[in-house]
């Protein structure tokens, strides 16, 4: 990330935390970074930083974003979060204290989401289903992702949160849902959950079918998104092209497909910074962000707890 904030308008890597110094410093001398802390408490009391973004395991990040927002500090906290509970704390702290809070989903900010969103119904009519894969192979067992003290929900957060935030971004808000079905895949020998498949069904018959994992033979990220006249697909929906344009196809009634090519001179991670440096700025513009992170970390709740529930119905 130090990268991308170097190229993000209105964004400075001003500090740096880590539980040694050494790495800490050895960190800072790389990307050129002004201060360097062995304690994220020091680091939250530094005039120097305004916003705090937080890259830490899982398990310990709502301690750290609340920490940031008590400090004064603007939040921006990789997901998942541990819960939509953890979430809600979260959030009422960062408005108690006026500052922004967002989660790291680069996908949201770039303008591929923007134009569909705006143009979904000109392009295919009303959604009715969106399925979205999203799954590659990761054998080393010593990865953060195989720990289930450090990251408990495994796949299910790290590439499931994908899976739900395709649904929130493409699918309209206001539909309540109605069902959740959600098998889960473990690791055999540390019992971690490393993939799952599922559907969430909403009102009006509305549904979002996902898969993810970290056992896939081959990577898949894609969604595609059913409507009354057509379908979008969006190979590498996580991705850019390397000039940060990106692509999407359209295919409506019976006419060939198209590939819609949606210009941007930087990638969604980029932006992501600038858009929280917006946040920061504009108190009008968080709450469309928070409610982003809540309406996501419940459909990644409810699929968890579905799954587990299954796990349990066949024991």
């Amino acid at each position: 990330m130090a990268g991308v904030i170097r190229r993000a308008e209105f964004a400075e890597l001003a500090a740096v935390s880590s539980r040694r110094m050494e790495t800490a410093r050895a960190y800072a001398e790389k990307h050129e970074v002004a201060h360097a802390f062995d304690s994220w408490a020091e680091m939250m009391d530094a005039d120097a930083v305004d916003a705090v973004y937080v890259a830490t395991p899982t398990s310990v990040r709502e301690e750290i974003c609340i920490a940031a927002a008590r400090g004064g500090k603007h939040v921006l906290g990789e997901k998942p979060l541990a819960s939509l509970a953890s979430v809600d704390r979260i959030l009422a702290m960062c408005l108690k204290h006026n500052v922004a809070f967002m989660d790291g989903t680069h996908f949201s900010h770039h303008p591929r989401t923007v134009q569909l969103q705006v143009r979904r119904k000109e392009w295919i009519g009303a959604a009715s289903l969106v399925e979205s894969s999203c799954a590659f192979l990761l054998r080393d067992r010593s990865n953060i992702r195989y720990n289930m003290e450090l990251e408990p929900m495994g796949a299910i957060g790290d590439v499931g949160w994908y899976n739900m935030r395709a649904a929130v971004e493409f699918l309209p808000a206001e539909l309540k849902l109605e069902s959740v079905r959600a098998v889960l895949r473990r690791d055999e020998k540390t019992k971690a959950v490393i993939g799952g498949t599922g559907e969430l069904r909403f009102a009006g018959g509305v549904r979002s079918t996902w898969s993810c994992g970290f056992d896939a033979p081959q990577s898949s990220m894609e969604v595609r998104i059913e409507g009354e006249s057509g379908e979008i697909k969006m190979p590498g929906f996580l991705f850019q092209d390397r000039d940060g344009s990106a692509r999407l196809m359209i295919k409506q009634g019976q006419a060939e497909p198209k590939t819609l090519r949606i210009p941007s001179d930087k990638p969604g991670s980029v932006l992501m910074f600038e858009d929280m440096a917006a946040a920061a700025a504009d108190s009008a513009l968080r709450s469309g962000w928070a409610n982003r992170t809540r309406r996501t970390q419940a459909l990644l709740d409810a699929i968890w707890r579905a799954g587990l529930d299954a796990e349990a119905d066949k024991e």
